[in-house]
């Protein structure tokens, strides 16, 4: 296994965003930014919130200094005997584990930014 470069980091992190289906998040994110001063119209989940990496990916990035919004996700997991990566779209069994390829979700702490705290990176 490869130690990933920060381009294939932040590609990761994009299509992670950009494939969650879950909303559980929203109201998380909802209320972090408004609180931010952020009006409630202008924040749209997966089209202009993204992780730090996501927003490498995009070409923008998070102004020093600024906070975002802590929120939980689920990300997928190999088993230690399996030479596969987990797709992390499997279905997953009640007890977590993905019966397709051996691997499991575990629980991930992420922090995501709204587009009006990064800037266009510089080419």
């Amino acid at each position: 296994m490869h130690k990933a470069t920060k381009q294939e980091m932040q590609q990761e992190a994009l299509g992670r965003a950009l494939a969650g289906q879950s909303l559980s998040n929203w109201p998380t994110i909802l209320a972090g930014f408004t609180a931010k001063g952020i009006p409630e119209d202008d924040i749209l989940p997966r089209e202009n919130v993204f992780t730090y990496h996501a927003w490498r990916a995009l070409g923008r990035q998070v102004r020093r200094g600024e906070h975002g919004v802590k929120v939980c996700t689920f990300v997928a997991v190999a088993s230690p005997d399996s030479k596969e990566d987990v797709d992390g779209v499997a279905t997953n069994d009640v007890d977590g584990t993905n019966k397709r390829n051996g691997g499991y979700r575990r629980p991930w702490t992420a922090t995501v930014f709204h587009v009006s705290q990064t800037d266009p990176v510089k080419a």
